[in-house]
């Protein structure tokens, strides 16, 4: 039986030696066709035969992949050794290229947007095959986008506006330092330091950790909400007025390629459904012995099992087993990623941290970073990683333009990978030890799927309020509000939460970003609750949303397998998981 071995990825399949004069003559081949393609400018007519359009679509795939290979090998050589001067060097000059490479092919990207009339773009998308989604796709953008003269007008304000206010947010805020009182001793904290402290076991700490930011952000609220006010009147003015985009939040939604309908139909679904995280926190104060948690509390860590270690080889079998115990195809891509050696799993000076899967092109196996430590969460992030993997193989018969899917979808395979894994532990072990696995895995859920939801919620109201002149009173006021319809009788919320939304960076840097993530985690888990019902036949519908990689638009894509999420009761599955493992947890605890 094989035996698997933390290493070092072998990148040699992207580039042997990107000092040799072969890796030179690349680069010079790559940069000769793109010239080649500029002459394509003078047959850029509205009468552009089908045959010809599509040569020049096929040649831009084949540029993008070629290029794809040499700055995606530099991206992971110094992904593997950040300390590396060589490495540094070759990923800027990479950049630098990449820049040189895009403003060359820019004018086909142009003519297709703003200059082809529709009757005969729709002419040359009918015959473009599965690369119509693409085309339809940057067309659909097209609607919202403005002159070229406007949209560099807006490009040098947006330096001096919405990017120099987000840049003014971080300036002040990173720079906040949390003073801490703790058992007598005075110590100073940046952010990061004090969210370690929120997740304290002593309940006194957590709430002088939280009432540390609060007060902080507190202090600061005039500027803090003058900046966020700006924000949003800036978001209306550009997307609203100028570019004529429906509401604030559609302007999200359209770059997700979803439709306002689906996204109000997982709003309303995760609003309906707060009593499943309100029975939640509950059991989670039974647990701590507690009447009931306070906002303090909720990340608060119950009493910790003993923490099981895995051997690398242990780690990845259980993985490749849990997905052969769905689908024996999908744990043969798994395995594919450590046959070739795509993996880079060791622990070493200078290598990035965290983890990530780098799918370079279509053709080529995705690549997986990992720093292995041999804790149950490491195999749940090696699982994370392969479903990143296994949705990038499904999908690997598609055009480099089309393989990736949609922000929304994009965390599907990760997700439910990791939900097979848990699944599989959880049986496993004794009931008494399922207490603090089940706790952790409810946390997680609360923490990507409730809260985001109602983070989303808050700025729907929000930029609706200021837009209506509301001042930063208002906002608290209703960011208070948020909390109670959230929380409502199971966790006690002091006021000093309500300047909490000064502390979200994302509705500063990306308004309506959150939902994202309520949407990946639910449509994981009513993916698997339709598995749980159907059994191992799901499989092949499972395998077929994959393979679809980004040709389709979402809606479109699950519908021709019979999934409909624009109803409520497709995202309603998701919360029957959520509920069932809230009764799991109270089983378990009687």
């Amino acid at each position: 039986m094989q035996l698997f071995r933390e290493e070092k990825w072998d990148l040699s399949e992207l580039v042997k030696d990107p000092e040799s004069p072969q890796f030179t003559k690349r680069l010079e081949a790559i940069q000769r066709d793109v010239k080649n393609f500029e002459k394509n400018k003078k047959i850029l007519k509205s009468t552009i035969p089908e045959k010809k359009f599509l040569a020049m679509l096929h040649t831009l795939e084949e540029i993008t992949e070629q290029f794809g290979r040499v700055s995606g090998y530099a991206s992971l050589e110094y992904s593997s050794d950040t300390q590396s001067d060589k490495a540094t060097s070759l990923v800027s000059r990479m950049r630098k290229l990449g820049a040189q490479l895009e403003n060359q092919t820019l004018f086909f990207d142009q003519w297709w947007k703003k200059q082809l009339d529709e009757k005969n773009a729709q002419r040359l998308m009918r015959a473009s095959g599965e690369l119509y989604e693409f085309l339809r796709y940057k067309r659909l953008l097209a609607k919202y986008s403005l002159t070229e003269p406007e949209e560099r007008i807006i490009n040098t304000l947006d330096v001096t506006g919405h990017s120099a206010l987000v840049k003014i947010y971080d300036k002040i805020t990173n720079a906040f330092v949390f003073e801490v009182k703790i058992d007598g001793k005075t110590k100073k904290y940046n952010r990061e330091e004090l969210s370690v402290l929120i997740r304290n076991p002593r309940s006194k700490t957590r709430e002088i950790a939280y009432k540390a930011l609060l007060s902080e952000f507190d202090k600061n609220k005039g500027v803090l909400g003058e900046i966020y006010q700006n924000i949003v009147s800036n978001w209306k003015d550009e997307c609203i007025h100028i570019r004529g985009y429906s509401s604030p939040i559609s302007v999200r939604n359209i770059g997700n390629d979803t439709d306002d309908k689906t996204v109000d139909a997982l709003l309303s679904v995760c609003k309906k459904n707060s009593d499943v995280f309100r029975k939640f926190f509950l059991l989670k104060a039974r647990i701590m012995n507690m009447k009931k948690l306070r906002r303090y509390d909720i990340y608060a860590p119950t009493k910790k099992r003993e923490e099981k270690k895995y051997s690398y080889d242990k780690a990845v079998k259980l993985v490749l087993d849990t997905l052969d115990d769905f689908s024996p195809r999908l744990s043969e891509y798994a395995k594919r990623v450590f046959v070739q050696r795509h993996v880079d799993s060791t622990i070493r000076p200078g290598k990035r941290s965290g983890a990530f899967c780098s799918t370079i092109s279509p053709k080529i196996t995705p690549y997986v970073l990992v720093n292995f430590k041999g804790r149950t969460n490491d195999v749940f992030t090696l699982a994370h990683e392969l479903g990143h993997a296994i949705h990038s193989i499904a999908a690997s018969g598609k055009s480099i333009f089309i393989a990736e899917a949609p922000l929304p979808l994009a965390e599907t395979a990760s997700t439910f990978s990791e939900m097979l894994l848990f699944n599989k532990i959880l049986d496993q072990i004794p009931d008494n030890e399922q207490q603090s696995l089940l706790t952790e895995h409810m946390n997680d859920l609360y923490a990507t799927v409730g809260r985001q939801a109602y983070f989303t919620l808050f700025e729907i109201a929000a930029h609706e309020k200021i837009g209506n002149g509301a001042m930063v009173q208002d906002i608290t006021s209703e960011y208070t509000k948020t909390l109670k319809d959230q929380f409502g009788n199971s966790v006690d919320v002091t006021p000093d939460f309500g300047i909490e939304w000064t502390c979200i960076p994302h509705f500063y840097h990306s308004p309506f970003y959150c939902y994202s993530y309520s949407f990946g985690n639910l449509l994981s888990l009513s993916l698997y609750q339709r598995y749980r019902k159907e059994g191992r036949s799901f499989a092949s519908t499972y395998i077929g949303i994959l393979a679809a990689g980004g040709s389709k638009k979402p809606e479109d894509l699950l519908k021709e397998h019979g999934i409909d999420i624009t109803s409520e009761s497709f995202w309603q599955e998701g919360f029957e998981y959520i509920k069932n493992q809230t009764e799991r947890l109270g089983k378990v605890i009687n």
